[in-house]
């Protein structure tokens, strides 16, 4: 018996009930008139509002943040005349904006090395229909959980690295991701990323972090976080920028330690904390939860 990913009847008919489900994604500097403004375009489309988010850093010359989902009847026939039509008013406040449907979910890639633990998390949730998005491919510089990933029915790829072939891995890394997925996922993944990857699919790259940010960037931090006698240790999602671990953060979490942990205890407590934080910004992210500005980033969650 596989864990061949099958939908149940349930989410089938969830489905079909959100093909007329958008979600509207807003940032902008901040001013009067932008939710009245964007209200009132939904309304003459005859859209019904089902959930709105809004956030403003400084209402005297900040910036705003909105998320708004939506229900249209024929939403799917009428999305490109949609976009079309609300681009005068992102113009006229100066709006970097999307519109999408809910249904169209976003491609999941994700890289890994020899730790499973939140590799396994997310397909975990794939399966029960908890994450919103489809795993399109595995791919691991190792082929340690190839026949584990298969029997999900999701493709597996062994690309290995060394000093002296990464580039060439990097090479067919693209040419798999590229046109086939939205959103890189390293679980784990203990590779550094190059700036032509990041340049390719910025903002698109979500990393975990065992440790908890800006505290023991780079490697080994647990041991960086055994020796410094810390008393609470944690994990941190965040985008990948060239910067070493110094993307928007995501999410993040922590656990508490005592004196007596030693670093395979701080590993093991680690584990549990980077399985749940990756799982949250993923999720959050395939839900148009995340906007960037800068080096942070907003969430409606």
């Amino acid at each position: 018996m596989t864990h061949q990913h099958t939908m149940t009847q349930a989410r089938l008919e969830a489905d079909k009930e959100r093909m007329n489900r958008g979600r509207m994604l807003i940032s902008c500097p901040d001013r009067a008139g932008i939710v009245a403004a964007v209200s009132k375009f939904l309304f003459e489309y005859d859209a019904n509002i089902v959930q709105s988010d809004q956030y403003t850093m400084d209402p005297d010359g900040g910036m705003f943040f909105m998320r708004i989902e939506f229900d249209m009847v024929g939403l799917g026939e009428r999305l490109a005349q949609l976009k079309k039509d609300f681009s005068a008013i992102a113009e006229s406040f100066e709006m970097q904006w999307r519109i999408t449907r809910v249904c169209d979910k976003k491609r999941l890639a994700i890289f890994v090395s020899k730790e499973d633990h939140c590799l396994v998390e997310l397909l975990w949730q794939w399966q029960a229909g908890d994450l919103d998005a489809e795993i399109v491919m595995v791919i691991s510089n190792h082929n340690d959980m190839r026949e584990y990933v298969e029997s999900f029915g999701i493709p597996y790829h062994h690309i290995p690295v060394t000093p002296d072939t990464k580039a060439e891995a990097e090479r067919r890394q693209i040419e798999l991701v590229e046109g086939n997925a939205d959103v890189i996922i390293l679980a784990r993944y203990m590779q550094i990323i190059s700036p032509r990857f990041i340049e390719v699919y910025k903002n698109q790259i979500i990393n975990i972090h065992h440790s908890f940010l800006p505290a023991f960037v780079g490697g080994k931090p647990y041991h960086q976080a055994y020796t410094r006698g810390v008393k609470l240790i944690g994990a941190t999602a965040h985008f990948v920028t060239e910067e070493l671990d110094g993307g928007p953060i995501i999410e993040q979490d922590v656990g508490r330690v005592t004196h007596s942990a030693d670093v395979n205890e701080l590993k093991r407590i680690g584990r549990t904390i980077e399985r749940v934080v990756l799982a949250r910004a993923v999720q959050w992210h395939a839900e148009d939860r995340v906007l960037v500005h800068q080096n942070k980033t907003v969430v409606f969650n």
